[in-house]
């Protein structure tokens, strides 16, 4: 951290299953090896920290989830207790799966195609947010020029169903080469841990979240831990909002999910729209 201005903390123990059954291997990692970070930030001096999350954070029912709420709370509890005004900025980003990321379903299910095998789907009614790399990164970089100490900020997103996901890898395929329209979809069940949606946004943070058009900032929870505040003052609003999930977002059809699946540079190298830049079977953003 010595000489250090600005820290982007993405690294974690992220794959589900795996922290499922290793809990306290990813409490060290994305619970306390965070916290390392942001005191050694801390204490160098840092200027801006932002803290990458996961939406698996909200209402978490599994182990890898868990261990990074704590970590946004980790992250959000030092901001705070920095305040404003201070020399090192702490604020944390969280969003749903990036497309065709490393153990993405996305390349998996393509390389199932070309080898003539069944596409695998856990659940063909389970959804997922659909965020590119690119808007991934916007995310962070928008935090990083807006955020305050403890904020937590989202980025709005499309969601898709499963189902609708394969149908549109098929179709696009199909351009290749007809067969891997007719590729056979195989539904397997949900595995470890696996939600049937996911939530970006809670309905408690929904009531304090601020519209910054495409992304919401949610500050910290600055009450003090005067415990007569939290039975005398509760907040009704949280009583009348929604939470912000992968269901009830704007749902892509399958001609949406075509038009987003065309920005993935591995598949616009597979139908020749560019240049291919890495290995063929090298099949992740």
């Amino acid at each position: 951290m010595v000489g250090v201005d600005y820290v982007f903390s993405a690294a974690a123990l992220k794959q589900v299953p795996s922290c499922e059954f290793f809990p306290m291997e990813a409490v060290r990692t994305n619970v306390e090896g965070t916290n390392n970070v942001l005191l050694s930030a801390i204490t160098h001096g840092v200027k801006n920290v932002v803290v990458l999350s996961t939406d698996k954070a909200a209402y978490p029912i599994n182990a890898m989830g868990i261990s990074k709420a704590m970590m946004e709370k980790v992250a959000i509890a030092q901001g705070r207790a920095l305040g404003t005004n201070a020399k090192t900025t702490i604020c944390c980003t969280r969003y749903g799966n990036v497309m065709a990321s490393r153990g993405s379903v996305i390349p998996l299910w393509v390389e199932q195609m070309m080898e003539g095998k069944p596409i695998t789907i856990t659940d063909p009614n389970m959804t997922r947010f659909m965020m590119t790399l690119d808007d991934a990164v916007d995310l962070v970089i928008y935090a990083f020029t807006h955020g305050e100490n403890g904020d937590l900020f989202v980025q709005k997103a499309p969601a898709a169903t499963l189902d609708v996901l394969a149908e549109a890898l098929k179709q696009t395929y199909a351009k290749i080469n007809p067969k891997y329209g007719e590729t056979e979809v195989k539904v397997i069940g949900t595995r470890h841990g696996e939600k049937l949606y996911e939530t970006l946004v809670t309905r408690e943070e929904m009531a304090k979240a601020i519209d910054m058009g495409g992304y919401y900032r949610i500050p910290c929870d600055n009450r003090d831990l005067n415990y007569d505040k939290f039975f005398t003052e509760g907040d009704h609003k949280v009583e009348t909002v929604e939470e912000y999930h992968s269901h009830n977002t704007k749902r892509l059809d399958v001609e949406g999910m075509k038009e987003l699946l065309l920005k993935l540079n591995f598949i616009r190298e597979d139908l020749g729209l560019q240049p291919r830049a890495k290995a063929r079977d090298y099949r992740s953003e």
